[in-house]
């Protein structure tokens, strides 16, 4: 994130890693921290994973990985590839020949699990591959399939085999002159996970990918990823991100991004700013965030909003925001223009209005960035 001079207690440190570019996305060095998901499809229909794909990419993902189980799959990639307007990881796991067959396939980056690829002469031929198809390489260490000669050196998943099991699969792609590499190292545990990736950002440069794997549904897994994806992320770790949860993966992409969004490390979409309501609200707080969510969700460039129910706190966070409505009396309540009170409005006209002053909000940012571009 920029430097902060003003609000020196908002800035946040990145760790210092070496890029590496996953199709046409830098991960790493001075990059955004990407966001990724991972489809949920059939593999081995094309039709329906491009659909998906399509739908994360419209969310904002800004990569989106596959699982290759099996030769259909791997068939079904190319296709995949080709009609992506993302890079695509090839998820592999136990067959080191499907990663082979999705970098012909036209994979942006193989994801190999160093516990269950095979032995250092496979995980060879898959880099032979992935340099001879221009793929980076995904080191996906998961605390659930560990080597067997670490779970008998440490008695359990721990960090300790974690770092272990990552830092032996660097040095075989580094032993074979490939850098172009990125690492996790996952668990469902927050604790076991968040302590394993403290300990590799030290013991490497690579790029990090974030995750607590098998978080779990929609709202219980959005919570453990907010906090081990969260603290991680402020301690200035964590190059590329994903939310694991057993839910639609366009899901993921909006909570990864909302993560992002609180720590001021990336920015997409309408930042709405909300209170819980209360018995002084002027108007139905809850149901008009809602409506708005719903309503702005197309909206692409990075902006703020307010939606507070009465006088306490509206007019005091409108000031902070580019759109502002505060509660107030009879029926209506104040918008805010730009931190700026500009005119009263009544409550059943508000969604409408106030979508309307985003949307030109919006265009009024486009514009202005790309002049400043020009």
């Amino acid at each position: 994130m920029d430097h902060n001079h003003i609000r020196p207690w908002r800035n946040i440190a990145r760790r210092k890693s070496r890029q590496i570019m996953v199709g046409s996305v830098p991960v790493g060095g001075d990059a955004p921290i990407s966001v990724q998901t991972m489809t949920n499809t059939d593999s081995g229909d094309a039709k329906a994973t491009i659909a998906q794909v399509l739908a994360c990419a419209e969310a904002g993902a800004d990569i989106v990985r596959v699982s290759v189980p099996d030769t259909d799959a791997s068939r079904a990639l190319r296709e995949v590839c080709r009609e992506s307007p993302v890079p695509i990881v090839a998820d592999i796991h136990f067959h080191y020949k499907r990663a082979i067959e999705s970098a012909e396939a036209g994979a942006a980056c193989l994801r190999i699990n160093p516990g269950n690829i095979g032995d250092a002469s496979r995980v060879r031929e898959v880099i032979k591959a992935a340099r001879d198809h221009g793929c980076s390489i995904r080191i996906g260490v998961n605390a659930g399939s560990l080597e067997r000669h670490l779970l008998e050196k440490y008695g359990e998943p721990c960090p300790d085999a974690m770092i272990e099991s990552g830092l032996d699969h660097i040095r075989i792609l580094q032993d074979n002159d490939f850098h172009e590499f990125k690492i996790s190292v996952k668990a469902s545990d927050v604790f076991l996970a968040a302590a394993a990736y403290m300990g590799l950002a030290e013991a490497t440069d690579a790029p990090i990918h974030l995750g607590i794997t098998e978080a779990g549904g929609l709202m219980s897994g959005t919570v453990k990823s907010a906090i081990g994806l969260g603290n991680l992320l402020w301690m200035g770790i964590g190059d590329t991100i994903r939310v694991s949860l057993s839910a639609d993966p366009v899901e993921e992409v909006k909570i990864g991004y909302e993560i992002l969004k609180a720590l001021g490390l990336r920015h997409r979409g309408v930042n709405i700013i909300s209170c819980p309501s209360c018995a002084r609200q002027g108007f139905d707080v809850i149901k008009t965030v809602s409506l708005l969510e719903e309503r702005l969700a197309h909206i692409k460039t990075p902006m703020s909003l307010s939606i507070i129910g009465c006088v306490v706190n509206g007019p005091g966070e409108a000031l902070m925001t580019d759109v502002g409505f505060t509660g107030g009396g009879a029926g209506s309540g104040m918008v805010y223009l730009a931190g700026k009170q500009s005119h009263k409005l009544s409550n059943e006209q508000m969604v409408e209005h106030i979508v309307e002053q985003v949307e030109k909000r919006a265009a009024e940012i486009d514009a202005s960035q790309e002049q400043a571009a020009e």
